[in-house]
């Protein structure tokens, strides 16, 4: 090996383990693999076929990832749940302990000096002292594809102008506290699985601008989720009304206008309300605003998960944290569902005070401080969403109207549900008949 890359590899391979504060984004398959990689590099004597399966090991892992070194690097930094990462949120970034830091700057440094190697030299190196195949390259020397949160970070952004990374803890502290870190900075939409959150890989990618109708409804559901953001009282919000009207596509569109501002949703099923205290408290004490989102809710008659999200909608001894409301949708505006044959009779021995159990489940509905209905599409709005989504079809207007009426009246009635069912299939109609040419 040259002597003008082997010092800076000696140098990487001592100073990785006194990261401090950092040391998660070396810990995983690819940095595990790059530290193999050095130890193959800077042993003696060097081993010839080690060192090439080391690197190969260490590309595998890069490409399994979808990822490139140096994308690797800043990804993990600004995703890294650490000390700094989640008491920056919380507090101005010079009001932090001066030890810590230190640490951050003393790790920033090891990783831009890990930042600045370059496949392409550890190739050059390795063919001083073996023969490479040919075909054996680099995975790439740019950046490559990274996530929007990436992208549009402080942190990426005067990396590419050449600033030290120790000058940029006050664009790390901006970047933590918009975005969170861990799952918070990877995820905008989460479901709560096995007792712990799980992050959605590919949230549901319908946006506001999509939803047609119902605008009085959209303005005060974005109202409330304003108030939410900036920590603002909220309230709790039932969406009911019929099937198909957007109740649900409304509240998942959010994510897409307000997660850059910290809104993070978390998906909750009736099955799981039990935990919903336990999911609340979870997430008191994180920065971010949440919606817990339940979908579709109603209740039995002898069903009592109720009382679960009652305590959340209501608090009990514990106050109800300030960061988190739930967004339920549902079809029915009693959630409980009550038959006649239920109410207390003068005869009834079941129960003294029936009516106040009556009431009590008659009246949980009211616990939410907004309700939004969502009425029937009229004809007018039916069309008008049937042409908005399907302005890009080389369809004529009065065709696609008579396409949409009859869909409605063949299928589930007018419906924003309908209107994109229908959509979908010209879609791949209109595909099909240009394959079939």
């Amino acid at each position: 090996m040259t002597s003008s890359l082997l010092p800076y590899v000696q140098a990487s391979r001592l100073h990785i383990p006194s990261l401090v504060v950092y040391q998660g984004v070396m810990g995983g398959a690819i940095g595990q693999s790059f530290k193999v990689l050095l130890q193959a590099l800077t042993s003696e004597p060097v081993d010839p076929p080690t060192v090439i399966s080391a690197y190969a090991q260490w590309l595998r892992q890069l490409m399994t990832a979808n990822a490139t070194w140096q994308g690797f690097i800043i990804t993990g930094i600004l995703q890294d749940d650490n000390l700094f990462s989640r008491q920056v949120q919380r507090q101005p970034w010079n009001t932090l302990s001066p030890r810590l830091l230190g640490a951050v700057r003393h790790d920033l440094t090891i990783l831009q000096s890990l930042f600045e190697i370059r496949e392409s030299q550890l190739l050059e190196q390795m063919l001083t002292i073996m023969p490479v195949p040919e075909s054996l390259t680099s995975w790439g020397e740019e950046v490559g594809d990274l996530h929007e949160s990436v992208v549009t970070s402080l942190f990426y952004q005067q990396v590419h102008q050449g600033i030290p990374w120790d000058q940029l803890i006050s664009a790390l502290g901006n970047d933590y506290q918009r975005r969170g870190c861990g799952l918070m900075g990877i995820y905008r939409a989460f479901r709560w699985q096995g007792g712990h959150l799980v992050g959605v890989t590919h949230p549901d990618p319908v946006r506001l601008s999509e939803l047609i109708g119902y605008e009085t409804q959209k303005e005060q559901l974005l109202t409330n989720t304003k108030h939410l953001l900036a920590g603002q009282p909220a309230l709790h919000v039932l969406l009911y009304g019929s099937r198909g009207s957007g109740k649900s596509s409304l509240v998942k569109s959010l994510i897409w206008d307000y997660g850059g501002m910290g809104l993070r949703i978390v998906e909750v099923t009736k099955a799981d309300l039990g935990q919903l205290s336990e999911i609340a408290n979870c997430l008191r004490d994180l920065p971010q605003k949440f919606i817990i989102f339940v979908d579709d809710l109603s209740f039995e008659e002898d069903e009592d998960d109720y009382k679960s999200l009652k305590v959340v909608l209501e608090g009990n001894i514990t106050a109800p944290p300030a960061n988190v409301v739930v967004y339920a949708t549902s079809n029915r505006r009693h959630l409980i569902r009550e038959f006649f044959g239920d109410r207390p009779r003068l005869s009834s021995s079941d129960e003294v005070h029936a009516w106040d159990t009556i009431q009590e489940k008659l009246s949980f509905s009211d616990r939410f401080g907004l309700t939004l209905t969502f009425e029937p599409a009229s004809q007018d709005t039916y069309l008008h969403m049937i042409h908005h989504l399907g302005s890009s079809l080389p369809i004529s207007k009065e065709e696609l109207e008579r396409r949409a009426l009859q869909w409605a009246t063949q299928h589930n009635g007018r419906s924003g549900r309908t209107a994109r069912q229908l959509i979908d299939y010209l879609k791949g109609e209109l595909g099909l008949g240009k394959e079939c040419c």
